[in-house]
């Protein structure tokens, strides 16, 4: 199946609030195995722009994303959508997301919001990046042996355990319990900083 190329000259048009959520709620609502949260898609995206290969220049389109929806199934109908309108409408909204992403990381990083999951406890608000960081190690699947210099990395290695952790990647050890929320918090928020490391370290996109 044929899908645009990512333009990072595009107009940056950031998807608004009530567009967002219904994208989380279309994804949610495939009758498939394997479609992205919102969040997992936010981490997803974010993976592709921040690593170290270039997979959204070199790589079809087509060659990661349908994995935000769960793949596309053989044949040329509009599967899993309910109708190619919503294909498409999903396949521009997904583009724009990332070309904001994009303008983001590369003009205004200290602006960067990842999209994570958040609970009140209390006066609290406790993120939960777990779908965000299953979706990060989703992209850097796409090209291992590119991110691996990363993972073994003695600054950047570490700072990504944490997305390990959370993406069930890596097994939590005793020190990490990630049925508590604080625990959970913490990490998350651990991961944020891991992605901001990578851009110090040059990993921005172009």
């Amino acid at each position: 199946m044929q899908y645009p190329q990512f333009d990072r000259q595009s107009p940056n048009t950031p998807l608004s609030n009530d567009e967002l959520q219904a994208l989380d709620e279309l994804l949610l609502s495939l009758p498939v195995d394997g479609a992205m949260s919102l969040d997992g898609m936010d981490g997803y995206l974010t993976a592709l722009l921040i690593g170290p290969s270039k997979v959204l220049d070199t790589l079809p389109t087509a060659d990661w994303l349908p994995a935000i929806w769960g793949g596309d199934p053989e044949g040329d109908g509009p599967a899993p959508f309910a109708s190619n309108q919503k294909r498409k409408r999903t396949v521009v909204m997904v583009l724009r997301h990332l070309q904001a992403l994009a303008c983001t990381l590369r003009d205004s990083p200290d602006d960067w919001q990842p999209v994570f999951s958040v609970a009140e406890q209390g006066d609290e608000e406790l993120a939960d990046a777990s779908d965000w960081c299953t979706g990060f190690l989703q992209a850097t699947d796409l090209d291992p042996e590119a991110w691996a210099p990363l993972f073994d990395d003695a600054q950047i290695g570490p700072a990504l355990v944490p997305i390990a952790l959370l993406g069930g990647e890596v097994d939590a050890d005793a020190g990490a319990d990630l049925s508590d929320p604080t625990v959970c918090n913490d990490l998350s928020r651990a991961a944020a900083d891991a992605v901001m490391l990578l851009l110090e370290r040059g990993q921005a996109p172009a």
